[in-house]
């Protein structure tokens, strides 16, 4: 067995394995960046390194559901660094992502609003249309 991201032309693959069903699996193309493997450390993700196989899987004790909201808003930050990520429709919370993408609005908002107030530019934002699951963006 490969590695999925390899195999798929991805960044970024994220599914439950048959065999590790108490986690969801997040696997990383074999030639990541540091920078693409630390997006997934910051977002509370799991490194795993066996042999020359790095991995992220999602911490243990998690509720099905919130394991979901964790990989679901792990997305965004890697989209907005043009990562390119396929999540499997039964790992995705809709709700999570909502919320997710609501709160970076609200401080791209925010950021934008400071910037006027002082007088500097405002960088364009980042606009992500959101992950497509089962669909590598």
């Amino acid at each position: 067995m490969g590695n999925l991201a390899d195999e798929s032309g991805t960044d970024v693959e994220i599914y439950r394995r048959a065999f590790t069903p108490d986690a969801i699996h997040i696997v990383s193309r074999t030639d990541a960046p540091e920078e693409l493997l630390a997006l997934l450390d910051s977002a509370g993700l799991e490194r795993k390194t066996e042999a020359i196989y790095t991995w992220h899987e999602t911490p243990q004790g998690l509720s099905e559901a919130a394991q979901k909201q964790l990989v679901t808003r792990a997305v965004l930050p890697l989209l907005i660094a043009d990562y390119k990520v396929n999540i499997d429709p039964d790992a995705y919370d809709v709700t999570a992502w909502a919320q997710t993408l609501r709160e970076h609005r609200t401080a791209q908002a925010q950021a934008q609003a400071q910037a006027q107030a002082s007088g500097t530019p405002a960088p364009p934002p980042p606009s992500p249309a959101g992950p497509h699951p089962g669909r590598t963006r």
